[in-house]
C-alpha cells in the first residue's frame, strides 16, 4: 500500500480513494433514478432535414436508425430497430401524437397485435426476448413542411404497460 501527500499536507491512502472511486461509479451505473433522462439520439441529420428521439421510458431505452433523412420523403425506406421486452405483447397498441407549440394537433391510435394475430415479427413475444427489425417502413409521407415539430409515440400492452415510449423532434429548415 502507497501512501501520498496531498496538498493540505495530510496523508491519504490511494487505495482508500479508489475504492472510493469505484463505488461512487458502481451507485451511479446502477442506480436509476440518479440518472434524470435518457439521452437524445440523432436519427438522421442532413442539410435542411434533423430527427432526434428520446425515450420518455423512464426506465428503458432503444435503438433506432435510418440511413438517411431524404429517403423518408420515399414511398419506403429502410430502418434498424432493436430493443428487449420488459413487458410480454399478446397485444400491442399505438398511440402517435403531433405536437406544435406545446398543443396535441393530431392523435392517431391503432392496435398492432391481437392475441391470436401475428401481423407482424414481434406479436407474441415474451418478456426478455430481443427484437431486432431491419427492413422496409412505409410511412406514406411525401413533404414535411419547414418547421419544428414534436412527435410522440407510445407503444404498450394489453396490461397497459408500457412496451415502449418516444418522443421525437423533426426539424425542417
Amino acid at each position: 500500500m502507497t501512501r501520498e501527500k496531498n496538498n493540505y499536507g495530510d496523508y491519504r491512502t490511494i487505495t482508500t480513494m479508489k475504492m472510493l472511486n469505484a463505488a461512487i461509479l458502481i451507485l451511479v451505473l446502477f442506480y436509476p433514478s440518479l440518472s434524470t433522462a435518457w439521452p437524445t439520439h440523432t436519427v438522421c441529420k442532413e442539410k435542411n432535414l434533423e430527427i432526434y428521439y428520446k425515450s420518455c421510458d423512464p426506465v428503458q431505452d432503444f435503438a433506432l436508425s435510418i440511413d438517411g433523412c431524404s429517403k423518408i420523403l420515399t414511398n419506403t425506406f429502410d430502418i434498424r430497430a432493436a430493443m428487449i421486452l420488459r413487458h410480454n405483447i399478446k397485444e400491442l397498441s399505438l398511440n402517435v401524437n403531433l405536437i406544435i407549440n406545446g398543443k396535441s394537433i393530431l392523435a392517431y391510435s391503432q392496435k398492432l397485435c391481437e392475441p391470436n394475430d401475428r401481423r407482424f415479427i414481434f406479436c407474441g413475444k415474451r418478456k426478455g426476448e430481443h427484437i431486432y427489425y431491419e427492413g422496409p417502413v412505409t410511412l406514406g409521407i411525401h413533404e414535411i413542411p419547414q418547421g419544428e415539430y414534436k412527435v410522440s409515440v407510445k407503444l404498450y400492452n394489453g396490461d397497459h404497460l408500457t412496451v415502449a415510449c418516444a418522443d421525437f423532434t423533426i426539424k425542417n429548415k
